[in-house]
Formats: structure tokens, C-alpha cells, sequence
């Protein structure tokens, strides 16, 4: 059993009984899987059933911190304290925002948003506390990157053959919220989403969800274990990523893979350099016309209508900004159609957040990812040590993407970017407690 797991874990028997990894993994599968636009029947405000198991996450964290029978863990973490503080900075704008005047419809709409975050950072907890050891942390890992598959090969459906499986994947107890295509068209060519609710969120889902798959991919060759079957994973991820066709995802592609190349050896470096390169011309070869549209993307910006309306944000964010600097004028506040669309999570932050909420927002990216570099400083295991980057990888992705897309409107980007926070601080728990054990053993005589 890993050094990492407490013996209430795991049942009498020897076998393994639900935990808080239990909970995380049927989130994913949950938030990936469940078409976005299906939200829960029956409940007054829009509640999707992944940001459902979110709240039940709140409740079985609160629970596992008034017992020691859930095998939750105590004890100071830096991911935590910043869950903590991003949460508390929360509130108080909630508060400062509820406490004025605000219309009804704001005021309606900040609730749902709270209930809404609430969710997200239940899930962080869950993860950073409830995920123990090793072997857990991987069942949590392993389900993000198959699901990321999953929904890659749900989008090359869309873009190859025009077929949206996710019109036949209606759950009983849900409705369907909005009409927003899943199959969209640019320069002639297929932009689609999968099982989000946006070709630039599927994209930077599966940007995110890469730097995992190759782990998992890498680690399995090294170990001279089966292995093609994360390399089938690779493949279907980076399909997803090209299939959106958004400038979003290759932002995320390059900030991600800079953080790989610059920790992974030099022989690897150059292999996933060459593999690349093969991928580009099978996809051109095969694919005609996608690699031109996703290029063309980035030519003659003086005259793109979509960059320029983005940059025309900046005075609008500013003028809303310096009326409340400090805690914002309240989340959910800000919304569309009624005000203008912020394509960049953190001017929409620091309007309906103010600094308090840039602050928190950009410390709880750093926090967790300073906690998986650091494990993997600390760790002398190899896999521990590039999974810890791959983490890192993975988390730079919403943090550099937020200044190109609303992370925040994207829930399943969001959640993705939550849970992931907290699976690195609990990376960062289970090398201390690893490294205590040995201590420990080595201390006996």
C-alpha cells in the first residue's frame, strides 16, 4: 500500500472502498462526457450534473474534516490555504456586491454564479485533500486523459463526416439549455466541440488534457509496459485540438509544450520535436485544408475583426474597473448580451472581482503549479518527477489562455482548470508523505 494512503481507506477485506478520488474520477467522466448544454430538470437555475457532484464534493469534504474516517487529509497545504483565500476573496465581493444596490437580474445572476463556484472549488478541495496516494492520484489522471480521448474522437466525427453524436447523448433528468451549434464553420472548413459548449473550449480542454496523455504514454514505454493504447490517446487528444481550429488552443499548445521541452531530457526533446513534425504532415496529407485554415488564423491580425474587437475591451474593462478597483462590482454581474463580451478572463476578473479577485485568481494558477514543480524537485522517483511537470504543463495553459478566452464562462474548462489545482496539491502531499516514510524506515534500526 502507498506511503501516501490511510488505513481507513481501504476496507478489512484488502479491497479498496470509495474515496475522495472515487468522487473525482466520476466528475470527470461526468463533466466530459455529459454534453454541456445538459443541465439537471427540476432545480430553478441552470445546474449541470457535473457542477451537481461539485456541491456533493463540498458536503463529503466538510464531512471528512469533522471525522477521521474518510480518509481525508489534515494539515497545512499551501493549494488549500490558496483554495481558501480565492474562495474567502469571493465572498467578500459577493458581500460588498450584495450589500448595494444591484438589479434583480444581477442579483439573481450572482447567485447562480456563486452556487456555480461554490462547485469548482468543492471539486479543488476534494481533489487536493481527498485524492490519497500515488495509485489514486493516477485513477483521477488516467480518467481525465481517456475521457479526453473520448471527446477528441466525438470531434473528429463532427469535423470528418459532420455527425454530432452528442444530439443521441441526452441523459433522463435533464433538459437541454441554449441551442448553440456544435459544429461550426470557418474559412470552409469544420470548427466543432465536441461535448463542450464552444470549438475554443474543446480545444483548450484538450490542450490541457495532452501534457497527461503523454505522460501517461511515456511512462508506460520507459516501464516497458503496453503502451499504445496512451499513444492512441495522444493522437485522438491532439486531433481534438486541431479540430477546433481556435487560437486559443495553439496559445495553449505552445505554452504547454515550452514547459515539456524545457524539463524533459534532450533526447526526448528531440524525439517529440520529430514526432510532431510526422503528426503535421499526416494530418496535412490527410486532412487537406485544416493545417491552411489554423495558420491562416494568425495571418494579417491588423485586419481581424475578431482580434480587433477583443482589443477594444481594454477601455470598457478600465472605465468599469477604476469605479470599483478594489473588490469589483460583483461576479455574475457582467454578462451578456446586456454588456459588452470580454474575451479575457482577467479584464471580466478584475471588473466583476476588482484586484482583490486578479490577486486570488492568478495566485491560486501559481500556487499550484509552484506545487507540482516542487514535487517534482522533491520526488527521486521518475515518473513522480514528470508527472509533476506535466502537471505544471498543464496548469500554465489556463493561466497564459485567460488573457485569450473567459476561462470563467467555459465550465468545463473551468472545472478542468479547478480539479487540476487541486490534484497538484495533492502530488505535492503525497511526495512529503512518501519521503517521511522513508525517513521513517531508514530511522529504524
Amino acid at each position: 500500500m502507498s506511503a501516501g494512503l490511510t488505513a481507513e481507506a481501504v476496507e478489512p477485506s484488502g479491497r479498496r472502498g470509495a474515496d475522495g478520488a472515487t468522487i473525482a474520477a466520476l466528475f470527470v467522466m461526468i463533466l466530459m462526457l455529459v454534453p454541456a448544454r445538459l443541465v439537471l430538470k427540476g432545480v430553478p437555475f441552470a445546474l449541470t450534473p457535473a457542477e451537481a457532484v461539485g456541491l456533493v464534493a463540498v458536503v463529503w469534504w466538510f464531512c471528512a474534516h469533522l471525522t477521521d474516517s474518510l480518509g481525508a487529509a489534515k494539515g497545512f497545504t499551501p493549494v488549500r490555504t490558496a483554495i481558501y483565500l480565492y474562495a474567502v476573496a469571493y465572498l467578500i465581493t459577493y458581500a460588498y456586491s450584495a450589500a448595494g444596490y444591484l438589479p434583480e437580474r444581477e442579483l439573481e445572476l450572482a447567485d447562480h454564479v456563486a452556487v456555480i463556484a461554490l462547485a469548482f472549488v468543492g471539486i479543488a478541495l476534494l481533489a487536493c485533500d481527498g485524492v490519497r496516494g500515488r495509485d489514486r492520484l493516477d485513477l483521477v489522471l488516467k480518467a481525465i486523459v481517456v475521457c479526453g480521448a473520448i471527446i477528441g474522437a466525438i470531434g473528429a466525427a463532427q469535423y470528418l463526416f459532420s455527425f454530432d453524436l452528442t444530439e443521441y447523448m441526452n441523459l433522463p433528468g435533464t433538459r437541454i439549455r441554449g441551442t448553440e451549434p456544435t459544429i461550426l464553420v470557418r474559412n470552409g472548413l469544420n470548427r466543432v466541440a465536441s461535448t463542450t459548449s464552444h470549438p475554443i473550449e474543446f480545444g483548450v480542454v484538450s490542450a490541457i488534457v495532452l501534457p497527461l496523455a503523454l505522460h501517461y504514454a511515456l511512462d508506460a514505454r520507459e516501464r516497458r509496459l503496453p503502451s499504445l493504447r496512451w499513444w492512441l490517446c495522444c493522437l485522438l487528444v491532439a486531433a481534438g485540438m486541431l479540430f477546433s481550429a481556435s487560437r486559443s488552443t495553439v496559445l495553449g499548445l505552445l505554452v504547454g509544450g515550452a514547459v515539456l521541452l524545457v524539463g524533459w531530457p534532450a533526447a526526448r526533446r528531440w524525439r517529440a520535436l520529430l514526432v510532431f513534425a510526422g503528426f503535421l504532415v499526416v494530418v496535412r496529407i490527410a486532412v487537406p485544408g485544416l493545417l491552411g485554415a489554423i495558420t491562416s488564423l494568425f495571418g494579417n491580425l491588423d485586419n481581424d475583426w475578431s482580434l480587433r474587437y477583443r482589443t477594444n475591451d481594454y477601455s470598457t474593462a478600465f472605465a468599469e474597473f477604476v469605479l470599483h478597483p478594489l473588490l469589483g462590482r460583483g461576479y455574475g454581474t457582467w454578462y451578456p448580451p446586456y454588456y459588452q463580451v470580454f474575451d479575457n478572463q482577467y479584464l471580466l476578473t478584475a471588473v466583476q472581482g476588482g484586484a482583490l479577485g486578479i490577486l486570488v485568481f492568478v495566485g491560486l494558477f501559481l500556487t499550484a503549479i509552484w506545487s507540482a514543480l516542487r514535487a517534482r524537485r522533491l520526488s527521486d522517483d521518475r515518473s513522480i518527477r514528470d508527472l509533476g511537470l506535466s502537471l505544471a504543463a498543464s496548469l500554465v495553459i489556463p493561466l497564459v489562455g485567460s488573457a485569450t478566452f473567459d476561462l470563467n464562462s467555459f465550465e468545463t474548462t473551468n472545472a478542468m482548470a479547478f480539479l487540476l489545482v487541486g490534484v497538484a496539491g495533492a502530488l505535492l502531499r503525497v511526495v512529503h508523505e512518501e519521503r517521511k516514510a522513508t525517513s521513517d524506515a531508514v530511522a529504524v534500526p
